[in-house]
């Protein structure tokens, strides 16, 4: 579970001020003074742990200080989440949105505590057998299924994104924001880029994509093999549903022994429950009714090529001092490596 600790000097509020507006809307426990610990980490949207008298809360909220017009969207998070609680896609209970500047500084919103686990890494290292980690990944699955099962326009969410051309949209975009942050040559990005660019595009699709969606970004149960909610939905839009897939599957192409990259290549996956890529894949087809997926490589490719554009971001932004990670230039490091993957998976297909 991610560390809280006391609300540092950057991201404090007034807390009276929220206690009385919480209490306005009806909030349980509110009105009678709140205890606030933030979470620690590398959100960008700050996150803290509100008691309210017995009961417990998580709210999110912009970051304080100018921001970019479509970046930290509090209000887009709790949007599709809300939605969400009408179907069978794992997500915490919705309590509040407020996008009144004048109660803490910035719009937040305010969501059930719910009491699980969050894995770090994909292999589950720690603490879990060969039959619970089969059943996590299992589980893992599952929810990315119901997700893409869900009718956007049926839940309110038919405008929550633009629909066509998301994949030439993606590429459009981080190749732009690659080229603006390139702080060294790196030719197997160039090479990945042009080879996104020549190939024949996918056919359209159209779900509610996450953008993020990975072990680390789940909560499992306390005690039960089993997820219970997808959270950090800062990238969720309308989207092509196997780009969601492909970047899940991105650990199997990533090596184990470089710790920075998190990835499975190298251990002996059947001995320790994870399935083999190809029957993940297999399972999810069976969940969303699909025979095969013959565009994999070419997600497969775009998903490494997406995640060096960003981490190559961070990297600039760590060298220009402005980041808001103190681990940007090890992220920023990672993204010649995964480009040289992307490019080692677009000359293989």
């Amino acid at each position: 579970m991610a560390t809280l600790g006391p609300v540092t000097e950057a991201h404090r509020f007034d807390e009276a001020a929220l206690d009385r507006w919480l209490a306005e809307q009806g909030l349980p426990g509110a009105g009678r003074g709140l205890t606030v610990l933030q979470f620690q980490g590398g959100q960008s949207n700050p996150t803290f742990r509100v008691e309210a008298g017995e009961h417990a809360y998580v709210l999110r909220k912009k970051p304080p200080g100018k921001l970019l017009p479509s970046a930290h969207m509090v209000e887009r998070e709790y949007r599709v989440m809300a939605a969400l609680a009408q179907t069978d896609v794992p997500v915490p209970v919705m309590r509040l949105l407020c996008e009144d500047t004048d109660v803490i500084g910035t719009a937040f919103y305010v969501m059930d505590f719910l009491e699980g686990r969050i894995p770090g890494e994909p292999s589950l290292d720690e603490g879990y057998s060969p039959d619970e980690r089969a059943a996590i990944w299992d589980s893992m699955n599952d929810a990315l299924a119901k997700l893409h099962n869900v009718d956007p326009a049926a839940v309110g969410l038919g405008d929550f994104g633009k629909p066509a051309n998301y994949v030439g949209r993606q590429i459009d975009r981080w190749s732009k924001q690659f080229e603006a942050s390139k702080t060294d040559p790196m030719p197997d990005m160039d090479n990945l880029i042009a080879w996104l660019l020549e190939r024949e595009q996918p056919a359209d699709e159209v779900s509610i994509v996450h953008g993020d969606f990975r072990l680390p970004n789940l909560m499992l149960h306390p005690a039960e093999p089993k997820v219970i909610a997808i959270l950090d939905w800062e990238l969720g839009t309308l989207g092509h549903p196997l780009s969601d897939l492909a970047y899940n599957c991105m650990p199997y192409r990533m090596p184990y022994d470089e710790k920075a990259l998190k990835g499975m290549v190298g251990l002996d996956l059947a001995a320790r429950g994870i399935p083999a890529e190809e029957d993940y894949v297999a399972a999810y087809c069976r969940r969303t009714g699909r025979d095969s997926i013959p565009d994999m490589p070419f997600f497969r490719a775009f998903s490494f090529f997406r995640l060096a554009a960003i981490c190559q971001g961070v990297y600039a932004r760590g060298l220009a001092g402005n980041a808001s990670s103190l681990d940007a230039l090890e992220v920023g490091a990672k993204a010649p490596r995964l480009a040289q993957i992307g490019w080692q998976i677009a000359q293989a297909a």
